[in-house]
């Protein structure tokens, strides 16, 4: 049978992914942290399944928690999503992201995808028979050339993807980012979705851009954001999108078609915690320290790196200690140190020598000490 999608960036991803598990690795290559949950969320959740509240929610999700959601937005950034009709509750961000595309993406449509992207975005438009339009970030700081893009614009660009905290780089666009994206689709029929999923985790007093801070963007734009870095519960699966009332009855109209139920005592307990937990000024702190931890470990090495502006993702440049493939030095650095890193090049739809790595920060400090010793290590017996 013929495949609808033929090749995918994530079967590099999971090779990775896969040898770590199998071989007993460090994996630093996908964002797993080593932190738990708060006891006080893992408690409310195993009191909601222990209490019988494991039925299916309701297809939109918990109200309690959309209302919380919507109350945390409008204290933060300033604009009133309705928990009724503008929230809904998503299987996580992948699901949320391909709910949002298949809303708005037809046969023949285009989208603007800026490469290095998460590797779901492209699948997710071709399944819909949309074409990805590839505008690349510009090294070294990984940054929008607002120009490219306007030279990318068709009669047929339906939607602009926007992911800020960006994961793989770290890179965090700012309001002037935003300002260009508003004046681009003023007096188009382009929409964008703006994942916000770091939101939390931006350094150096740097503050979150939200897309639903600017007006006219807001008016055309899915907002999609979850729990899981913030409180490390990623393996929940829990995410929200908001967006106003005309685009989310499509996106809810996909939604219960694509998921129908979001996990039901998960909801219950996120809501009383958010209903208690308003400060996310910790977790920054927290994870600012684990960045600025593994950045000072290997200072003065061969490997270069620029401190990530945001998510728990750190690029290393390693051009002055080996010309090969990022792909087979990643390889390399398995069999030969243990440690699994994720290649830039998995996040790009053509395989490019680029010589950077990606490495998640979210780790114990002993686990960063005992990374950046082999990684010394081991950039020493390249120079002899």
């Amino acid at each position: 049978m013929q495949t609808k999608i033929p090749v995918t960036q994530g079967s590099s991803f999971w090779k990775m992914r896969n040898l770590a598990n199998e071989q007993g690795l460090i994996d630093m290559s996908v964002g797993i942290t080593e932190f738990n949950c708060p006891s006080e969320l893992s408690n409310l959740a195993a009191w909601y399944v222990k209490e019988k509240y494991n039925n299916f929610a309701p297809v939109e999700g918990l109200l309690s928690l959309r209302k919380h959601i919507s109350e945390r937005y409008h204290k933060e950034y300033g604009r009133y999503y309705s928990p009724v009709t503008e929230i809904t509750i998503c299987a996580g961000i992948v699901q949320a992201l391909s709910s949002a595309i298949t809303a708005v993406v037809n046969e023949g449509d285009e989208v603007i995808i800026f490469e290095p992207s998460y590797f779901t975005y492209s699948p997710a438009v071709r399944l819909n028979g949309g074409t990805p339009v590839y505008v690349p970030l510009t090294e070294p700081d990984f940054r929008i050339d607002w120009e490219d893009v306007r030279k990318m614009i068709t009669s047929r660009t339906r939607l602009i993807i926007l992911n800020s905290p960006h994961n793989p780089t770290g890179m965090v666009f700012g309001r002037e980012d935003l300002l260009q994206l508003q004046r681009l689709i003023q007096g188009t029929g382009i929409s964008v979705i703006s994942e916000e999923n770091f939101e939390y985790l931006i350094y150096d007093q740097e503050k979150h851009q939200s897309a639903g801070e600017f007006e006219s963007l807001a008016s055309r734009c899915f907002i999609i954001s979850s729990p899981g870095p913030l409180w490390h519960i990623n393996g929940w699966g829990l995410a929200w999108c908001m967006a106003p009332e005309k685009l989310m009855s499509e996106f809810r109209s996909v939604h219960e078609y694509q998921v129908f139920n979001v996990n039901s005592p998960f909801q219950y307990a996120l809501s009383d915690y958010l209903n208690t937990h308003p400060d996310t000024t910790e977790i920054t702190e927290f994870y600012q320290g684990k960045r600025n931890y593994f950045n000072r470990l290997l200072k003065g090495s061969s490997f270069i790196l620029k401190p990530a502006r945001g998510t728990y993702f750190q690029l290393v440049n390693y051009s002055r200690i080996s010309k090969e493939a990022d792909v087979d030095f990643a390889l390399r650095l398995v069999n030969e140190t243990g440690i699994a890193a994720m290649p830039l090049s998995v996040f790009m739809h053509k395989v490019k020598n680029n010589q950077y790595l990606r490495f998640c920060f979210a780790k114990k400090n002993e686990t960063l000490e005992e990374v950046a010793s082999r990684l010394i290590r081991f950039s020493e017996s390249c120079a002899v």
